[in-house]
């Protein structure tokens, strides 16, 4: 279990280093993707299932493909090489420091020390405490018009975000 901890972690790290690192807008936007599934996977492994596919559907799924679009309309190619200065090396350096500090701090109050290792994960709820039954009885009973009329309303803004792409792409 506590495997599966680590692998999805990496991936989220490295997801979001990747972010960081390429210069490529879409190439970092697809490392921005992994990042989001290893939060996807982290958040299913705690047995949160309703954050954890509403993480993949709405960050990974909708939200991407709206920064894809965006950077693909745009058509961004490359960021410029940027120059770093001391100023901006110290301020990195500093805001590392600090998050490092502040991780240790935290890690020392909450009574994890290094020697113990990490508790064992458990659940948020039980066998028979569904966030997702409840949830998804209430959208498709009490709330459906609401969300069939939020879902004409973004294929509406879709239509209308395609038309005035198209009158400034001529």
């Amino acid at each position: 279990m506590i495997f599966f901890f680590y692998l999805f972690a990496l991936l989220a790290v490295s997801g979001a280093v990747g972010v960081v690192a390429y210069k490529n807008p879409v190439t970092s936007a697809f490392s921005l993707i992994i990042s989001f599934l290893g939060l996807a996977a982290l958040f299913i492994q705690l047995d949160a299932y309703l954050v954890g596919i509403l993480q993949i559907l709405v960050y990974a799924g909708a939200i991407m493909v709206l920064f894809i679009f965006i950077i693909m309309l745009l058509d961004i190619d490359k960021e410029e090489h940027k120059h770093f200065t001391g100023t901006n090396i110290f301020g990195g350096v500093l805001v590392g420091v600090g998050f490092l500090g502040l991780l240790f701090v935290v890690l020392m109050k909450s009574g994890v020390g290094f020697e113990q290792g990490l508790p064992e994960l458990t659940g948020l709820g039980g066998p028979g405490n569904s966030d997702v039954h409840h949830i998804g009885k209430l959208l498709f009973s009490k709330y459906w018009f609401p969300i069939q009329m939020v879902g004409v309303l973004l294929l509406v803004s879709t239509v209308g975000v395609v038309v005035l792409s198209r009158k400034y792409l001529k």
